[in-house]
């Protein structure tokens, strides 16, 4: 019997790096995968990928920084499969730049994407796992929301609110039997990384990032997807409030 199976995982920004890799280890973990991504072609192949593995998933195209449209996902979802079991708050983007060069419209994207996404996902979410008396909420901060980041101002007080956002609803929870947990990646191969991250300049800020993990590598999606798998198995009955970095030692909580 596989760890999920028959499981329903709903994964924000599931089309691309460690999005694809969490919802390519859930499925083979046994879980029914539901893509939420503004991305639907990427998201589409990789439903393609876990239906050609015998596996079971759908896209629902979804702009997280939408209300509306995060709550239409998530009825979907639940149309389609009975319910959520799995959360997973993957969805993120950012623009590598000193905070003073950086302009509200920028600020009011990143947060839309890193903070409100997630949150909108919960609220629509948490009803169900209430009523239940079970359910896994696992959301993607980063290290940046530890112990920040140069050139990443906005974004680490966004991955900084998750983690204090998931405690709070882990406290509040608890008696429903739903589980709520972090993993903080540190420097990860992702496309996302390599977009904020171009040209020469990028190259050095990437070298610079590996050269900062004791373990002189950046992290790899699948390395992620490990951690969330997780947390959202029965493994991880009785863990919740915890944030895991996930980040070859960059960063090390007491």
């Amino acid at each position: 019997m596989k760890r999920l199976q028959d499981k329903v995982a709903l994964v924000t920004g599931g089309g691309r790096g460690i999005g694809r890799a969490i919802s390519l280890r859930l499925a083979d973990e046994g879980a029914k995968v539901a893509i939420a991504d503004i991305l639907a072609e990427e998201a589409s192949q990789v439903v393609a990928e876990i239906t050609q593995n015998g596996g079971h998933a759908i896209v629902v195209t979804t702009d997280v920084t939408s209300l509306e449209q995060v709550r239409a996902c998530v009825q979907h979802v639940t149309d389609t499969w009975g319910q959520v079991d799995v959360l997973v708050n993957n969805a993120g983007w950012d623009k590598l730049e000193p905070f003073a060069d950086s302009k509200p419209e920028t600020w009011d994207k990143v947060m839309a994407i890193n903070l409100r996404g997630p949150i909108s996902f919960c609220h629509a979410v948490i009803p169900q796992m209430i009523a239940r008396k079970s359910g896994k909420i696992i959301s993607i901060s980063s290290d940046a929301g530890r112990v920040g980041s140069t050139g990443e101002a906005v974004y680490s007080a966004c991955k900084a609110g998750i983690i204090g956002f998931s405690k709070t609803l882990a406290r509040e929870l608890a008696r429903a039997k739903v589980n709520v947990n972090v993993v903080c990646p540190g420097p990860t191969e992702t496309p996302l990384l390599q977009g904020i991250a171009g040209g020469s300049a990028g190259a050095k800020v990437i070298d610079a990032m590996t050269r900062a993990v004791p373990f002189r590598r950046l992290g790899q999606p699948d390395e992620i997807a490990a951690a969330v798998a997780f947390f959202a198995s029965p493994d991880a009955d009785f863990v919740t409030g915890q944030t895991l970095s996930v980040s070859g030692g960059l960063t090390m909580a007491g």
